[in-house]
């Protein structure tokens, strides 16, 4: 019985394969509405989305942001071209306009922190044949409001031989200093997971030498990129020794990328900027069993009462959208996220997110070689619930 904080969550579906898993893990969420497990009221939106630009010229309402404020959390499914593809006559806009409501409500909000998990889970289908990677356990923490996504710049003389793009990459020490304590501050908490046998554990190399049981590993690209490089690590060695239990490492990304298929059980949590940590993030999500099962948060770890956004890595899929075919459970473990997020102030939320994760599991350990529907798969994680 939940006696927890009353949440309420702004659903939307948005674009392509959105609707389909989302529609899924809102059938789990009744589950544990209906039993009371944590009070949620999800109301569901039919912006921002392709369907809403069509009709009104715009993604989303003038008042969007102020609109999604009331909310507690923001489930998104995802944004893109809503297929499907055989239709050659479907109305789909830029990439730069269909997914601008993403950078708007991180940036709005001020969600400068994407969390995406990787591990492996029984049953997930393993792409490194090393029997090691079944041990893959990392946590990628990718900075959201700053760096390589500010969109400053412009394009000069357009459409003559005379034509001139500028990116401007913008880095704080403010958002960088945030971003990289808070990354210590999930590596401890993993550390005293594992100290309570709550997660498995492990030994890192540490750059300081040895091996510790919790690291973080910086990624840049200071040796190319050397002003906002040295800035992350300058502050990275300067943070570094608030936390003298938690390993040290760092990786120039094209390494971190050869080393997150050679040997990603050597990474604990790693931190990255906004478009490397895109980048890594997508590769990470290979090794815990493929963009089905991979789930992402935006947060603001500093200031809780705005909303944070809880969406699958997976984009809008248009070659199966409206085939009932995509696989939910990277919005089921979005939502599970979700609810890890809440258990900070209501401990029913925090068992709740425990117990759709295990469903999922039980799930992947049964069914991972069954042919299903979306929605098949939905109900079945929903009945393991309800019988758990």
């Amino acid at each position: 019985m939940s006696n927890g904080k009353k949440w309420q969550i702004a659903v939307i579906p948005g674009d392509g394969i959105g609707h389909e898993v989302m529609a899924a893990t809102l059938t789990v969420l009744d589950v544990l509405s209906a039993e009371k497990a944590v009070d949620l009221t999800c109301n569901e939106l039919p912006w921002p989305s392709t369907a809403w630009h069509q009709k009104y010229g715009e993604m989303m309402p003038a008042d969007g942001l102020q609109q999604l404020r009331q909310y507690d959390a923001i489930l998104l499914g995802a944004l893109g071209d809503p297929g499907p593809k055989s239709d050659p006559n479907r109305y789909v806009v830029t990439d730069g306009i269909s997914l601008a409501p993403l950078l708007e409500i991180r940036k709005g909000f001020d969600l400068w922190a994407c969390e995406r998990p990787a591990r492996l889970l029984e049953g997930a289908r393993q792409y490194l044949a090393d029997p090691r990677a079944k041990g893959v356990d990392m946590l990628v923490i990718r900075e959201n409001s700053e760096g390589e996504y500010v969109n400053q710049g412009g394009r000069l003389h357009c459409g003559t031989p005379f034509e001139i793009a500028t990116q401007v990459e913008v880095f704080s020490r403010h958002g960088t200093e945030r971003l990289i304590r808070h990354a210590f501050h999930r590596a401890q908490q993993r550390l005293e997971e594992r100290s309570l046998g709550l997660r498995s554990t492990r030994a890192f190399p540490d750059d300081r030498g040895g091996q510790s049981q919790a690291q973080v590993c910086l990624v840049t690209k200071r040796n190319a990129l050397p002003h906002w490089g040295e800035l992350y690590s300058e502050v990275f060695a300067e943070v570094a020794l608030e936390f003298p239990d938690i390993g040290l490492h760092h990786e120039l990304v094209d390494a971190a990328c050869m080393k997150f298929v050679q040997c990603p059980w050597q990474f604990d949590v790693v931190v990255a900027s906004n478009l490397q940590g895109d980048i890594l993030t997508d590769l990470a999500a290979v090794l815990s069993g493929g963009m089905g099962v991979a789930s992402s948060c935006n947060i603001n770890p500093d200031d809780r009462t705005m909303p944070a956004m809880f969406e699958p890595t997976h984009g809008s899929a248009p070659d199966i959208a409206g085939e009932d075919k995509a696989d939910p459970r990277a919005m089921i473990l979005t939502a599970a996220n979700m609810l890890d997020w809440m258990g900070k102030e209501d401990s029913n939320a925090a068992a709740a997110a425990n117990n759709l994760r295990h469903a999922v599991e039980q799930d992947l350990a049964i069914a991972h070689e069954l042919e299903r529907t979306t929605t098949e798969t939905g109900r079945a994680i929903a009945r393991i619930l309800q019988s758990s």
